[in-house]
């Protein structure tokens, strides 16, 4: 019994985040999105360690 309360709660925790994060949040513009895949195309690395420039 105690267990199905702590599953309904963290499952309507869970969906009332997701559902402000929807309302809160800005519409994705699909064309400024960096593409999924960038293999070989020249663009620089963004966002991780392997964007840092390299030691001199």
């Amino acid at each position: 019994m105690i267990r199905a309360h702590v599953t309904m709660a963290m499952l309507v925790l869970m969906a009332g985040f997701i559902a402000f994060d929807a309302v809160a949040a800005d519409p994705l513009n699909p064309y400024a999105a960096p593409p999924m895949l960038a293999l070989g195309s020249g663009m620089a690395a963004a966002g991780a360690h392997c964007a840092a420039p390299p030691p001199t």
